[in-house]
């Protein structure tokens, strides 16, 4: 990895597999901003047409259906991050706005994203 933005791409690739991988269709689009050991990620995430169906009638079993969801989307997405990177992940904070369709991601690493960039380039 040569730098900021090769991490971030791959970084979106991953996200986006996850989303297949769950969802049955990748995101519309997402940004990446890194903030030391904070990886923000806003991504246009399509409702799907089930829970849309479930929120008109029921929003209480639809919101217990996202929380679901985000719990595994951020087991798969930590264990598939570690075993890319050898990054340790502390957390993943992940919410999702129905309405208007955007998940927000908190991830926080154990050690300054610069940091480990560093090392890497130290070992190439």
């Amino acid at each position: 990895m040569k730098n900021v933005g090769d991490f971030k791409q791959e970084i979106i690739k991953i996200n986006n597999r996850v989303n297949e991988e769950m969802y049955g269709r990748g995101l519309d689009w997402q940004k990446i901003d890194i903030i030391g050991d904070k990886i923000i990620i806003l991504a246009l995430n399509r409702r799907i047409s089930i829970l849309k169906h479930v929120d008109e009638k029921d929003a209480f079993t639809a919101r217990l259906m996202d929380l679901a969801l985000l719990n595994e989307f951020k087991v798969r997405f930590k264990k598939q991050f570690e075993d890319k990177f050898q990054l340790k992940i502390r957390t993943i904070l992940k919410d999702y706005d129905p309405v208007n369709q955007l998940a927000g991601t908190i991830i926080i690493t154990v050690q300054p994203v610069e940091d480990f960039l560093k090392t890497l380039d130290k070992h190439s």
